[in-house]
Formats: structure tokens, sequence, C-alpha cells
């Protein structure tokens, strides 16, 4: 996936550009240095996270840093009468050094920046939790210290308790294993892993594209584990040299380029005491498929999601672990894609939860267990978010959803029988939620752009119970951040569009000031909203202090506006997200506080091809760009994600030839700086090498920034401090 933003903020202390004479714009201005918009995590978001109601609701877990620290241990919180405890706390306290390298990449697929434990599973019928640290994995039960399972030289990936807590699985090695806590004797379940080919660990592109983080799943009851074997071996190996160090090295990828072979994927059911695998019949021999999602219905049925290479079909599945025989439960089509969802959902009496966009929009359904539909539960012209629990009892389905606008994301519910649909949270502004089981608790994450995030304890008609974290951060008042202001435009088929603008604290009538474009413009990202996301957005706040007016737009293609705004670029990629942010920039020099003489615009990963893309092909508005690990030919990204959009290079050639920054090099009049970390395993440093070479052989100067150890965003502190530097200078020498 491309990544959404740039780090929260990224930043830099004295440096390039720090000795220019600044815009004093308000009294904030020493406090708001570019050291604090490097410096993780940013104002207001110090809050708990990675919430997980016990089996039977009397807990809550999570992870938070303890008082005033940013190391995150495991908390736990008794719902009745609040009492917090430690369950856990990192092994070791201080700089994270020593991550293995499979620690690093599923720290990157997951985009988590957090330090101390940052991942760990919850059995699901028991007090129990596990984590891994430096590649081994450690039990933690409340009252008692860490204990740690594992010691090997090599790392145990995924571990995950049995549902009664009394067992461990886990990879290692491409291989398999179960672990019976009391013994701590191992059983290897699975044989044959090798170069390329490895067992119960989630693929490339199924932990990038598909967000699915495991490659195995026990049975409810725990006697059997499903899992898949992966086969690499027809993807090429894709070097990526580490020479940023004394002694260089090269990492290894295998990389599913569009067009190119993706893995071969089988899914197995194997008794979790060892055994003979069942392999489930999914596909003929030989199609290409992905399998995004699996999981285990309570009757001992394993419930499988498969989508075809194209990904116009995504089919369910029921396979009996038995025999491995498979029944097609219902088929989803569509004329341009699928979008994957989480929203399976089995219920005790055999029927299950389903979505589907076949209306346009994506809404509920009620299935029966073979697959038929028995009921829609909700419909209009809104979008369904994500199914959030489901309480049997009282016959209540929740959800979240953009049914009072795309600017909000409110809690919803329905009965199972039908009916309508009532609003849960009666707050304005972006609601997160977890649920427990019975769905009579809820964990709410509640911002807006006004005001930061705080935690509540909520029960199932929304009433707070008591505030877990009321988030005290005095830095988001002592910064004085304001919100933006939000706006909207037409788009030239006629959709409205929303925007946000940050003006300079203190603006003088009359003047007009320059202007710089914030860019993402990708699919599947919303960048515009009512939430404190917005405003905790230090490089647009440190712009506007220095006198710039600042701009995000959400172009046609982005998410949450149903699925024929979102397709508006099916098979053309840059395209009409580059006429809507055109169209923003000129409302943008419009406005009678801009100069539109002087306007820029900057953007990472998809941002950053929109950035360069922009400035190419309108020349005459943008004077400047910055345009950081840019994607620049939609033929050198994964298959998953490019193919979703545009099809194949051999299918879409013209799309992929017109969607490149290469043959339009030779349009670049304004001036460009290309950011990009040469160990980038994303959006490799070759897309930005292919553009220096079009860019030389047009003869057109641009300028370079490079981060030799630095991957697809910026993590070290210094690093991060040094590029806000220099994406500052840039723009003050461009634009003032």
């Amino acid at each position: 996936m491309i990544l959404m933003t740039l780090a929260l903020a990224l930043a830099t202390g004295a440096g390039p550009g720090e000795s220019r004479k600044r815009s004093r714009e308000s009294d904030q201005d020493d406090l708001l240095t570019l050291e604090r918009v490097a410096r993780y995590p940013p104002p207001g978001g110090r809050i708990p996270g990675t919430f997980r109601f016990s089996h039977d609701a009397r807990y809550l877990y999570y992870l938070a840093g303890e008082g005033s620290g940013l190391v995150r241990s495991l908390m736990r919180e008794d719902i009745a009468s609040g009492a917090r405890q430690v369950v856990a706390r990192p092994p070791q306290e201080g700089p994270e050094t020593g991550l293995t390298p499979e620690e690093v990449l599923r720290r990157e697929r997951r985009r988590i920046q957090e330090k101390g434990i940052t991942l760990y599973g919850l059995a699901a019928k028991a007090d129990a939790a596990v984590f891994d640290w430096r590649g081994d994995v450690f039990l933690a039960r409340p009252g008692q210290d860490a204990l740690r399972l594992t010691e090997t030289a090599s790392s145990e990936i995924d571990p995950q308790l049995s549902p009664d807590g009394t067992r461990l699985a886990f990879a290692r090695d491409g291989e398999l294993y179960v672990m019976d806590l009391a013994t701590r004797a191992e059983t290897r379940l699975t044989a044959g892993a090798r170069d390329g080919v490895s067992h119960g660990i989630a693929e490339f592109i199924a932990q990038e594209e598909m967000d699915r983080a495991s490659g195995f799943w026990w049975s409810p009851d725990g006697t059997r584990i499903a899992y898949t074997e992966v086969d690499e071996t027809g993807i090429p190996v894709y070097p990526i040299v580490h020479q940023g160090k004394p002694a260089w090295e090269v990492e290894s990828e295998r990389y599913p380029f569009a067009g190119g072979p993706n893995a071969r994927i089988r899914l197995g059911i194997v008794g979790a005491r060892g055994g003979e695998t069942i392999w489930v019949r999914l596909e003929e021999p030989g199609s290409d498929f992905y399998l995004p999602r699996v999981r285990w219905d309570e009757d001992g049925t394993l419930l499988v999601q498969i989508e075809s290479r194209d990904q116009k079909s995504l089919r369910l599945l029921r396979a009996d672990a038995v025999t491995g025989s498979a029944t097609v439960l219902l088929e989803d089509r569509s004329d341009t894609w699928i979008d994957l969802h989480d929203d399976l959902r089995p219920l005790r009496d055999g029927r299950f939860l389903w979505s589907s966009e076949a209306a346009g929009f994506r809404h509920l359904e009620l299935r029966a267990h073979d697959g038929a539909l028995v009921r829609s539960l909700t419909s209009g012209d809104w979008a369904v978010d994500q199914l959030e629990g489901v309480d049997e009892k009282e016959g209540s389905v929740y959800f979240t959803a953009a049914k009072d606008g795309p600017l909000q994301r409110q809690l919803y519910r329905v009965r199972l029988e039908g009916g309508p649909v009532e609003r849960v949270t009666p707050e304005p502004g972006w609601h997160t939620v977890t649920g427990s089981r019975d769905g009579t608790f809820w964990v709410d994450v509640h911002d807006t752009a006004a005001a930061p995030p705080r935690v509540l304890l909520k029960d199932q008609a929304g009433r707070t119970i008591r505030v877990i974290d009321s988030n005290t951060d005095p830095e988001p008042k002592a910064l004085g951040l304001l919100p933006p202001e939000f706006v909207t435009l037409r788009a030239a088929d006629g959709s409205t569009l929303h925007g946000a603008v940050y003006r300079p604290p203190a603006m003088h009538s009359g003047r007009k000031y320059p202007a710089i474009v914030r860019v993402y413009g990708g699919p599947t990202a919303q960048t515009v909203k009512d939430s404190w996301e917005l405003t905790q957005d230090l490089r647009a706040q440190y712009l506007a202090r220095r006198g710039y007016v600042v701009f995000r737009l959400d172009n046609r293609g982005t998410p949450r506006r149903g699925k024929a705004f979102e397709s508006a670029l099916d098979h053309r990629l840059g395209s009409v997200e580059v006429e809507d942010q055109i169209a923003g920039a000129r409302y943008l020099a419009g406005r009678p506080d801009v100069d539109g003489a002087r306007l820029g615009i900057y953007g990472w990963s998809y941002g950053g091809y929109m950035a360069a893309r922009c400035l190419l092909k309108a020349p005459d508005l943008f004077k400047v760009a910055v345009a950081g690990a840019p994607v620049v030919d939609w033929d050198g990204y994964d298959t998953h994600y490019t193919e979703r959009y545009m099809g194949t290079p051999r299918e879409n050639s013209a799309g992929y030839r017109e969607s490149s920054l290469l043959p339009i090099a030779s349009q670049l009049r304004g001036k460009l700086l290309i950011v990009h970390g040469m160990v980038d395993e994303n959006v490799h440093f070759r897309h930005t090498a292919r553009f220096l070479d079009a860019l030389n052989s047009a003869q057109k100067r641009y300028d370079l920034l490079i981060f030799p150890d630095e991957r697809h965003l910026p993590r070290g502190e210094e690093d991060r401090r040094y590029l806000e530097a220099r994406i500052v200078e840039y723009f003050d020498r461009a634009l003032k």
C-alpha cells in the first residue's frame, strides 16, 4: 500500500535555512520548532492503543506508556472498578536497538512507530497474552512477571495462543510450531520450507496490500490450525543494497512487480498436535488468485475468501476441515475492482454477516448458512466503514459509517431483523471504536479537528461509563495549534470535493501570501476529515507560521464516497486525481489572501508521485515541488495494488504509459526536490533512479536528497530533522 503520510511530522533543528530570517507570525514560534516537528509522537497523540476486551468482557487490555514515558507496556483495566495494572513491560527499556530483520520488516508493513511492546496477542478464552521481543516470545499473565518462552538464534514470528491459553503457535525458519506451555515441548507441524517456500507466514502482498498479517489460524476448539503454504520461487529476487554503513550488505526480497508472477498459495489444515495436512481445494491447479481472508466458523468449518488476480471477483467458500472439500457460498463481482473488507462475522445460529458494494456504496447484509441473502441491513447513498460488533442477545449490529457526511465517522446500530439505523455516538467528529465480544462495552477514541483524542469507555447505548484517558497533554495549547478551515469545491464532473486550509495566524489585510499544497491523492486514504489528525500536522502548522497558506484536498478516487467516486481513476492513475488537485490549486490561487504566482506542492509516496506529476502537468501554476519516495512508473510497483487500479501492463499499455512520469520529464519547468531512502523496500529507490535518468536525458535541472539508510519512511530523528530543514529551505528559496 502506498503510504498515506510522511510520518506524523518529520523535522529538523538548526540546519540549512534555519539561519534565514523567520516570519514571526505568532508568539508560539519559539515552541513550534523544526526539532518539535520531527519528534514523535505529535502533540495530543500520546494515548493508549491496541484495545482488546477479555473473553468475558471483565477486563480491557491495551498498550500505553507509563506516566509521561513513550515506551509502551501492556496494561489491563478492570471494567467494573476501573482498577489498572501493568501486565508486562518490555524486557529491555531504552533505545530500540537490535531489532531482528523480521521485526523491522513487519513493523514497516504495519507502519509501527511506537517503542516498547508494539504488538500482542490475547487468548480467545483465557486471561493470558503473548508478545514478541527481539525475535523471542514472552508470556504475560496478570500478577506475574513476563515469562520468556523462547530463546533461539532464529526469530519466532506471529506468536498466537490457543483459545484456552495452554499452547502457543508460531512460525520459525519458515515452519509452523506449537509449544505446550506447561512443558515447553515443541511440535513442528510442517516440513519442506526452503528459500522461497514457507509455512504459516503471510506473504509480502498479504501484509502490505491485503491487511492480512497472519499466515495461520487456530480453530475455535484448539484442535486444528489452518495455515498457508507460500511458494515465491517464481518471483525474481530483487536486491536492496545497504550502502550507508561501514559494512555493506545485500537484502534480497522477492517482490512481485505488476504483470509479473505472484506467490502461489495453498491452504492446509493440520492437527494442533501434529499429523497429516489436509489441503483445502480452493481453485483449479495452476490458477492465479489471492487469499485475502481466512477465519473459522463456530461449527468447525473454515470460511475462506478467494480473490481473482484481476480483483473483479471475490468468492466466499466454506471448507470441510476433515476432507478439505469446499463449497462456494457467494460471489461478489465488479466491473472495476473489489475492495476487501473485514465484515464477515459468523453468528451462533449459523447465519453470518457480510458487506457488499453492489449497490454503489458498501452496505451490510445478513446471509444464511448456505450464503443465501436473508436481508440487507443498511442502504442509502452513504458508505459503511466497517462492521464493529454484534450483540446477538439483543439482536443489534454495530458499525461505523459516513452516514452523517464524509468528514464524520460515527458508530451506528441496526437490528438483525432489519429496521431503522440508529446513531450511537452523539458527539460530532471522528470515532474509532473497539467492542467487547457481546457488544455490551465499547472503547471509543474520539477526536475532532478542534480537540485531541480522548479514550472513553461506553455502554451499548453510547453512554460514557468513564474516561479511560482524558488526554491532558498541555502541548497543543502551548503550541497554539489551530484547526484548519474546511472548504468545498466542485470537480469537473460536479462531484463535491472537500479541502482544508491552514492560514498564517496573524494575517495582514490586503497582503497576499505564498501557498503550498500538501497532497496525497491516492486510493484508500482520506486526508480531509473532522479529526485531530489534521491539526497535529506540524509541518503544515509550521509552514503556516512562516507565512504560507497550506492546503489539502481529497480528490476523486479517495475512499468513503461511494464506488462511482472512488473508481473514477479506473485504469488511469494520475488522471482525475491530478485534474482535481490542479482545480484545487487554482481555487487556492484565486483566494484574496493568496499570491497565485507563488504556489508550491509536496507529498510522499503516492503523494510524491502526485506532487511531481502536478508540477509537470501544470507548470504555469506550480513553481516548486518536493516529491518524497515517488512511484514514477507503475510497472515498478507491486501486483495487487497496481493491477487493482490499472490492470496489467500488457492489458493496459496505454494507461501505464500515460500514467508514467518518465515520458513527461521533459516538461519540467519549475524547481523539483526529489527525496528517497535507498533501502526503501516498498517503493524502491529504482523509481527515483529511473526518474533521474529521464530528467538527465531531457537536460533538466533538479535537486536530490538521499537517505542511504532509510526505508520508505524516515525513522531516524536526525534524518527527519534534516529533511524538514531542507524542505522549508527549498520552499523559502523558491517562493519568498
